[in-house]
């Protein structure tokens, strides 16, 4: 039994320590381009599901029709596209420096296999430590029903919405050129 419970009290200190020494002495990763923690992937999907499954909207009180799906076209082209793309369209350089990568919402399923009422919870409030802002200081609340409902049936739009979005993607500022003398001023 005295082992059993110095065992224990090792691993009750062991493990915090070791936890604090690898991100107190700059082990674990914090660049975009470095790869994931162990279980990261794991931990961040299970926390951010299991906060869905609690708090997303079960009710859309916004009507899918057609003026729903151009309104939420223009709103995705001007504020989700420079991440997110548009069909038939290359990777921004912002997206490509993000991690993780932020999906491409109107290419493949997307996300039109999630219920509306889950993109709305990730528009309206974000995802922490993904570069997903939240909306809900900069768009209404039927402005976010309109999008969530765009990428929600992003597989079968009607054509005054597909145009909506084959149109340019938001200009972004070219990215600056850094020559590596230069970089390390």
């Amino acid at each position: 039994m005295g082992r059993f419970l110095f065992g224990l009290i090792i691993g009750l200190f062991a493990v915090p320590l070791v936890v604090y020494f690898y991100f107190s002495t700059g082990m674990a990763p914090v660049a975009t381009a470095a790869p994931a923690m162990p279980f990261e992937k794991t931990f961040a999907r299970m926390a951010l599901h299991a906060r869905l499954d609690k708090e997303m909207p079960k009710d859309v009180p916004v009507t899918a029709d057609e003026g729903a799906y151009t309104a939420g076209a223009q709103i995705y082209k001007d504020h989700c596209a420079v991440c997110h793309g548009l069909p038939g369209q290359a990777q921004t350089a912002i997206a490509s420096g993000m991690f993780p990568k932020p999906p491409k919402l109107m290419q493949g399923t997307g996300v039109t296999d999630d219920p509306p009422g889950e993109t709305y919870w990730k528009v309206e409030g974000g995802i922490r430590m993904t570069g997903m802002p939240g909306f809900s200081k900069t768009l209404s609340t039927t402005q976010m029903w309109q999008v969530s409902l765009l990428c929600a049936n992003a597989d079968k739009l009607p054509d005054s919405a597909k145009q909506i979005l084959a149109g340019a993607a938001p200009v972004a500022a070219p990215p600056m050129e850094v020559k590596k003398a230069d970089a390390k001023k």
